[in-house]
């Protein structure tokens, strides 16, 4: 008799792992989600939106070794979406081992739990963070070094305090995980880089194929809108929602690569199912890049709610920019995002609307 195919979404009752559920229960005899229904995520204590009801909901800490023992009870996972993690970034630095413990730790018992029961899985995907990256790497325009990169670091709290949002002389360059080195300059970066490391090292020795997707900003339905420490859109659109002015920090021209939740899921799926494991961390974007102030002005558009505002404020640890090359993903995966940002928008718009009106009735 065949054994069924057993897919683990770890942290699979969030965001990604609810919009990937349907997608994985049609292709495998079994989807298992192991999640601990934070509240901070799950303030009701349910899924995100979109969970599929044909997945098994496991409610448990992947820092137990129970958790484990329960999910391999019911069989070999052939693959793992390792999704689980505290992404808190200024919130790691203050609970950092809150944050450790989940991500590294919880990825490594996994680990341990899986090679003990002699269940190595096929394929491990891990959706890891543009986090690694810190500020990442600019190129110098001026000088006897004019072209050269460099990495110049997290920005002071003098420069920032100063107003001095970029470093002079420079540009700042796409995240390419085939150019770019990772510079971590928070706790949670960090521990992205730990399971990075720590899967890699692992599927080497134990045979076991490991797929690592860098994911840019993810936004869109099924984002927790009162969660603190969620995606700006949501955060964005709540605020305009109720015709407040969304606040701009230090000048408004920050940049983020924003992809929708649709695209995510289908690079999440290419990842499972490439038949060749891609050599490289692969970044997962749109390809390019939105100031702060240019998405906050779609989403005060969409509501009519007054224009934004620049306030000067800033957040010590917060990086400059950052955005995908989108070369690397269209390479290894033959991924390239569909749903541009004002058309993304709208959808999440749209989501939660409806959301607030269930909500009300």
């Amino acid at each position: 008799m065949t054994e069924p195919r057993i897919a683990w979404v770890t942290g699979g009752a969030g965001f990604i792992g609810s919009a990937l559920s349907t997608s994985l229960v049609e292709r495998f005899d079994k989807v298992i989600a192991i999640d601990n229904l934070l509240a901070q995520v799950h303030p009701e204590g349910q899924p995100a939106a979109g969970f599929d009801s044909r997945v098994e909901l496991l409610i448990g800490d992947v820092t137990s070794a129970d958790t484990w023992e329960t999910a391999l009870s019911q069989g070999k996972p052939e693959v793992v979406v390792h999704l689980a993690a505290e992404t808190g970034t200024g919130q790691s630095l203050r609970e950092s081992t809150r944050h450790t413990m989940v991500n590294v730790v919880g990825t490594s018992l996994m680990l341990d739990q899986l090679q003990s029961h002699q269940a190595i899985p096929r394929r491990i995907l891990l959706c890891s963070s543009r986090a690694v990256y810190g500020e990442g790497a600019w190129r110098r325009e001026e000088g006897p070094q004019a072209g050269e990169l460099f990495y110049p670091g997290m920005r002071t709290a003098a420069m920032l305090g100063a107003g001095q949002w970029d470093f002079p002389g420079a540009q700042p360059v796409a995240q390419d995980a085939r150019r770019v080195t990772v510079h971590p300059e928070s706790v949670y970066g960090i521990t992205k880089c730990a399971q990075e490391d720590l899967l890699t090292l692992w599927g080497d020795a134990f045979g076991c194929e490991i797929v690592i997707l860098r994911l840019q900003n993810v936004y869109g339905p099924g984002q927790t809108p009162g969660n603190p420490y969620t995606g700006i859109m949501s955060i964005f659109s709540r605020l305009a929602r109720e015709g407040r002015v969304i606040p701009l920090y230090e000048d408004g021209l920050v940049r983020r690569d924003f992809v929708i939740i649709d695209d995510v899921a289908r690079a999440c799926l290419l990842a499972l199912e490439a038949k060749t494991p891609p050599r490289f961390p692969v970044d997962i974007g749109s390809g390019v890049y939105t100031t702060i102030a240019e998405a906050a002005r779609i989403i005060a558009r969409i509501y009519g709610a007054p224009e934004p505002e620049v306030t000067g404020q800033w957040r010590h640890g917060d990086v400059r920019h950052a955005w995908a090359d989108s070369s690397g993903a269209a390479q290894a995966l033959g991924f390239q995002a569909e749903i541009g940002l004002e058309q993304g928008l709208q959808k999440l718009t749209n989501w939660i609307d409806q959301t607030w009106q269930r909500d009300k009735s």
